[in-house]
């Protein structure tokens, strides 16, 4: 099995967001502040698990 873990870090003390409806992708905060978001992709086996996106 592969699956991301994606946490987003956002600057604001308000965490409610919005997807851009053009893109159906984008995330923004409601009040515009700034925000980072980054992602590790991990394979899971019976015998173990690995990061493929280590930093």
């Amino acid at each position: 099995m592969i699956f991301t873990i994606e946490p987003m870090i956002n600057a604001s003390p308000d965490w409610r967001i919005s997807i851009d409806r053009k893109d159906g992708w984008t995330v923004r905060t409601l009040d515009g502040f700034n925000s980072a978001q980054f992602e590790h992709t991990i394979l899971v086996t019976p015998t173990g698990s690995e990061i493929l996106t280590k930093l």
